[in-house]
């Protein structure tokens, strides 16, 4: 194999390893988290209202039904934070 073959090789090879375990990091990431209701600011919510369909749209503070997401146990601990959407 020539020099330039085997350098190649080796840098795909560190970038698909490099892939995998960001893939990873993120998936465990995201399964910690908690959708956490009434804690958003205005046009900060992470996804659809009853009253809007996408995310940053939500009308005032602490909108009962727009949520954001946040670490596993902190939502219950948070000033007007709900686990469910009022």
């Amino acid at each position: 194999m020539k020099k330039s073959n085997l350098a190649l090789t080796a840098a795909v090879t560190g970038l698909l390893a490099i892939g995998a375990t960001t893939l990873t990091t993120t998936t465990a990431a995201a399964a910690q988290k908690e959708k956490c209701y009434g804690v958003a600011k205005a046009g900060k919510n992470d996804c659809a209202t009853n009253s809007s369909s996408c995310a940053g749209t939500s009308t005032k503070d602490g909108q009962k039904d727009a949520f954001i997401a946040v670490p596993a146990g902190l939502c219950e601990r948070l000033v007007g934070g709900s686990l469910k959407s009022s």
